[in-house]
């Protein structure tokens, strides 16, 4: 049986301390960012709208800047500005700098022309008018566009976690990753009340006439100063070493959680994205990342697993599960799907790893190679019988195995095929999957076992450790519980891992987890 299920009210009570680091990890990006995005912002827009054959050229470059996905501008700044806060405050910036310089523009433009006339005709010079005039007047447009800005900055702070920034996206993405509800929750419900909050206040500013406003301002520097402060709080456990764990590895008894409670590891650690989390390690930026064992990046970045002494991680095995629904409605799917049990071995998966993460190949070219190599390719069929819905997670090892899968549906059937990748975590595909989004995904025991059952302690003891066990135990209880079948495994075990360089690993010494756990304690 499974156990206790938390309610929302009892996870936010237990993660309270995480929950309110990152809330203030939140409030801080956002208006530390707002700042600079005011201060750059404010000028331009008077700027412009003193000289107005720059006021196209200006806004659009700031209206490109916002068109950039959140998490490619992230990415561009990774190289410039490494990992952490510098970056996201910096994508923050350009993201609020349209709103800001808009609203400053349109407000200072929309002015009555004879107000001016008349500003000048008291002898008033150009920057008794701005001042005195022009900002009084606009400023309610201004403080619009600040509003606008900030409510902007709080949602796309979310993503501030994939490059190790902290704030409330760690809960939400997590949660996604682990299948976890109220995960999820206990980071949107923060977000979407801090937003409405800042909403609220600034609105309350934008209501108080100009006089009372700017006493208001003169402290606004003062409280970014104390935000931004939380930044350079020491850590609890010092910085001897620091890890880069994912948000899904946080949460999970096979990650953060059982390095605590198994092995007593207490290490400064910060969340972020797998997807920057080993070229941060290969740079020297974190020491220890929770990899994946058959990730190409290893040997791309020079890195080496620490040997799991206590045996925290389970196996996962990978295998398509595919629903009963799908397995009915197209007969020769399970037989096809089959075709690929057995056939990739660990050190096979990680040099088609290795070649799409590092040599940049295309997933495509990386199926369709080693299906000729085993010779398994066949050139697709021209009759479509019906179309087959693969879906996939959103790493390299996950686009591979959903194209060596399209392949050999199109060669061995008459099926067609649609493809829905990069799905995200855990959550998102399964969800698919159970309501008929996509027709199978691959997907690995040991996640099937700790992120989709969550069985009791003494269950994961039992079954946990053995990979028939293991898969006996997830393809029963899918079957039993959600209608949905496990295919035979196709060979590989992408299990959980901690790493290090390997140059450092040797020069202190660590190679295994409890040596790890001995090294911080001496340091």
């Amino acid at each position: 049986m499974n156990e206790h299920r938390q309610t929302l009210w009892e996870f936010m009570s237990a993660e309270s301390d995480k929950l309110i680091t990152q809330t203030f990890q939140h409030i801080g990006l956002t208006f530390i960012s707002l700042f600079f995005a005011v201060a750059i912002g404010l000028p331009l827009g008077i700027y412009i709208a003193n000289r107005r054959k720059f006021a196209g050229p200006i806004l659009g470059f700031a209206g490109v800047l916002q068109t950039i996905p959140s998490i490619a501008l992230l990415g561009f700044m990774i190289p410039l500005l490494g990992i952490g806060a510098k970056p996201a405050i910096v994508a923050l910036l350009i993201y609020a700098l349209l709103p800001i310089i808009r609203n400053t523009y349109t407000g200072i433009i929309g002015i009555d022309g004879n107000i001016i006339e008349a500003s000048r005709a008291l002898g008033m010079n150009k920057w008794q008018i701005l001042f005195k005039v022009q900002l009084p007047l606009a400023m309610p447009v201004i403080f619009a566009g600040i509003r606008t800005a900030t409510v902007i900055n709080v949602g796309v702070a979310t993503l501030a976690s994939y490059i190790a920034a902290g704030g409330l996206g760690e809960f939400i993405f997590g949660g996604i990753s682990l299948n976890n509800t109220n995960m999820i929750l206990a980071g949107a419900i923060p977000a979407a009340m801090l937003a409405i909050l800042l909403d609220n206040l600034l609105a309350l500013l934008q209501k108080m006439n100009f006089k009372k406003l700017k006493k208001v301002l003169y402290i606004f520097p003062i409280i970014i100063v104390l935000l931004a402060s939380f930044y350079a709080l020491p850590s609890a456990y010092g910085t001897v070493l620091t890890a880069g764990f994912t948000p899904e590895f946080m949460g999970r008894q096979d990650g953060d959680l059982g390095l605590r409670s198994k092995y007593g590891l207490k290490i400064h650690t910060i969340v972020i994205s797998d997807a920057v989390m080993y070229k941060a390690a290969f740079e020297k930026e974190i020491d220890v990342i929770s990899g994946y064992s058959t990730d190409g990046r290893l040997k791309a970045f020079g890195l080496k697993i620490l040997n799991d002494d206590k045996g925290i991680f389970p196996p996962y095995y990978a295998a398509p599960i595919v629903s009963e629904k799908a397995l009915t409605k197209f007969p020769q799917l399970e037989s096809t799907l089959n075709l690929l049990a057995g056939k990739i071995t660990d050190s096979v998966m990680t040099d088609l790893n290795y070649k799409t993460d590092y040599l940049h190949q295309t997933p495509e070219k990386v199926a369709k190679d080693f299906l000729v190599k085993i010779g398994l390719y066949k050139p697709s069929r021209d009759v479509k019988l019906g179309v087959v819905k693969i879906g996939s997670k959103i790493f390299g090892e996950q686009y591979i195995l959903a194209e060596m899968y399209s392949m050999l549906i199109k060669g061995n059937t008459a099926y067609d095929v649609s493809t829905k990748t990069g799905l995200g975590g855990t959550k998102i595909c399964f969800d698919a999957l159970m309501n008929d989004q996509i027709d199978f995904y691959p997907e690995y025991t040991g996640t099937g076992l700790l992120a989709i059952l969550k069985p009791d302690a003494k269950t994961i003891e039992k079954v946990g450790r053995d990979k028939e066990l293991t898969y006996n135990y997830v393809s029963s209880a899918f079957e039993k519980q959600f209608k949905i079948k496990w295919l035979k495994p196709i060979g590989f075990n992408n299990t959980y891992a901690l790493m290090m360089r390997r140059k450092q690993s040797g020069e202190i010494n660590v190679n295994t987890i409890t040596d790890l756990k001995k090294y911080l304690d001496r340091n």
